[in-house]
């Protein structure tokens, strides 16, 4: 576990090179996403670009952080559910253990992400009751359902729907480097959370950067797991 948290640091931090990181990311930006996904996934990304504006902002990023752990942790629930079913099937009871351990650790990641994003946005921006908890909390419940109950039917939906998401994620934090590079980089950031967590950045510009990167990887994962997922039921199905 301490090598794959090690290896994935290594990854966040190559990523901070433009043109690593161009090559990681370009293989899947054209990724063919599915009908249904792309409607479901339009229509939320939709609504919170309504609620929140299409601007980055830090009252924007708390609600995507928010709702970006829920896919992982009814990802684990339905894997759970599978394998209390299936558990006789060893071949498909790996297939849930990769993708348990990909939502255990991603929504930890995610969790970091929502802890110290809204005490940066506590401090650079006044929301109400209304936009900063109920909204964020009633999208989650909704999308925490809705993908557990879709991951059942076709795993590759729920997949392909956290991939739009990520992607969207990833765009946002992005142009926000953009758009405040400089005051970012004489921001200081001090989170407890984030020291435990292991991450030491010197700056709100360094912080954001690597939140960045985390949801270029996880949009990325999403796709490779569906990958995974495929080629593991083509090896059980020539072996039948």
């Amino acid at each position: 576990m301490a090598d794959e948290r090690a290896e994935y640091e290594a990854l966040i931090e190559s990523l901070n090179d433009d043109a690593t990181r161009a090559a990681y990311r370009e293989p899947l930006d054209h990724y063919r996403v599915s009908l249904i996904p792309r409607l479901l996934a339009g229509a939320f990304i939709g609504s919170g670009n309504l609620v929140y504006g299409r601007r980055p902002s830090y009252r924007k990023f708390r609600a995507i952080e928010i709702i970006a752990r829920v896919p992982y942790h009814s990802w684990a629930s339905a894997a759970f559910t599978l394998l209390t079913l299936f558990y006789a099937d060893e071949a498909r009871a790996m297939r849930l253990s990769t993708i348990s351990r990909f939502a255990t650790f991603a929504a930890n990641n995610e969790t970091m992400h929502v802890v110290v994003i809204s005490n940066l946005a506590r401090a650079h921006a006044t929301t109400g009751f209304i936009r900063r908890t109920l909204i964020p909390l009633v999208f989650g419940f909704f999308y925490f359902w809705g993908g557990y109950l879709i991951y059942l039917i076709c795993p590759r939906y729920s997949l392909e729907i956290n991939y739009l998401f990520e992607n969207h994620a990833f765009l946002q934090y992005d142009r926000f480097l953009q758009m405040h590079e400089r005051e970012l980089k004489h921001a200081v950031i001090e989170s407890s959370y984030l020291a435990a967590y292991g991450r030491h950045p010197r700056s709100q510009y360094e912080f954001i950067r690597s939140v960045r990167n985390d949801e270029l990887v996880h949009r990325n994962r999403s796709v490779h797991e569906i990958e995974m997922h495929r080629a593991a039921k083509c090896r059980s199905e020539i072996g039948q």
